[in-house]
């Protein structure tokens, strides 16, 4: 064989050393492309770590952008992370499967949300950015509906989010909170959850399973609350990204306002006449063929 260039070889040789298994390699290691295994062994110095990488690939089907997302948001530090009663309210393995697909904490910083946001803020921004909600859950989750509604006893409910979880054969209720956990908070999931798994749940589906997300919880008041509930209840922090406060907003000029003035300064800040736009510009030069950016996805 020959045509490699001297930084391939040089990762090759890396590769080499990295994964000494050989077992490990025909099994894993060759299930992922090679610009993913090159992006692990420039981020991920870990060999433990690094393995874990390479099967959390495999399983969930990461592309190699997603893969760097997940290294920088060291989801192999949150995950199965989550408090959970699922060891005494779920049969073995249900209860093991489970436990692995939660995470603690939830990394939302694809969105932003002011100090006072309300749930259905909360809501509505994952909702609108549903498809980096669902990989930062993980593979097998299919969304249902917001605010599914429920009727019990003559009166409406309606559920923050449902979703199926395909694996897991099981509906999961996830409730969305603002403010610290509460141990009243699981008394509504208790009655979610008996009410899917009495109107929604199938026959043949398991017990549904249900995922409290809050900012900030204290770990000994999770366990207190959890001990003698019996449906299968998870509790899971989340980080966001923060909106810029009124006043900063109000100091920053609109993108309409910097547009305007831009036009007035003309090219290198002089003022001569505006420059073509980007969109404009690329009309004029000759269409060149889009190749892959050979990034594995």
């Amino acid at each position: 064989m020959k045509g490699f260039s001297t930084r391939n070889l040089k990762y090759m040789r890396a590769l080499a050393g990295a994964f000494p298994d050989e077992a490990f390699v025909q099994e894993a290691l060759a299930q992922i492309t090679w610009y993913h295994a090159v992006t692990l062994l420039d981020k991920v110095a870990d060999p433990e770590t690094r393995a874990w990488y390479v099967r959390q690939t495999i399983a969930q089907g990461w592309s190699r952008g997603v893969l760097v997302l997940q290294i920088e948001a060291e989801a192999h530090r949150r995950h199965g992370k989550a408090i959970t009663n699922f060891a005494s309210t779920l049969p073995s393995p249900q209860s093991d499967l489970a436990r692995d697909l939660l995470k603690d904490p939830y990394n939302f910083d694809f969105l932003t949300l002011a100090e006072d946001a309300q749930e259905k803020q909360f809501q509505a921004g994952l909702l609108d950015h549903l498809r980096e909600f669902l990989i930062e859950l993980g593979v097998g989750f299919a969304f249902v509906g917001s605010r599914y509604h429920l009727e019990v006893g003559g009166k409406d409910y309606y559920l923050d989010l449902l979703f199926y979880h395909l694996r897991l054969r099981a509906f999961v209720v996830i409730e969305l909170k603002v403010k610290e956990f509460e141990p009243e908070h699981l008394g509504k999931m208790n009655f979610y959850l008996s009410a899917v798994d009495d109107q929604v749940r199938h026959p043949e589906d398991r017990p549904s399973v249900g995922l409290i997300l809050c900012p900030v919880k204290n770990s000994v008041v999770v366990e207190y609350a959890l001990r003698d509930t019996t449906k299968p209840i998870g509790v899971a922090g989340y980080t966001a990204g923060k909106a810029l406060p009124p006043e900063m907003r109000d100091a920053l000029p609109s993108p309409e306002r910097l547009e305007e003035e831009l036009r007035k300064r003309g090219p290198a800040g002089g003022g001569g006449p505006p420059r073509v736009s980007a969109t404009n510009s690329r009309k004029k030069r000759s269409p060149r063929p889009r190749t892959s950016a050979g990034d594995g996805g």
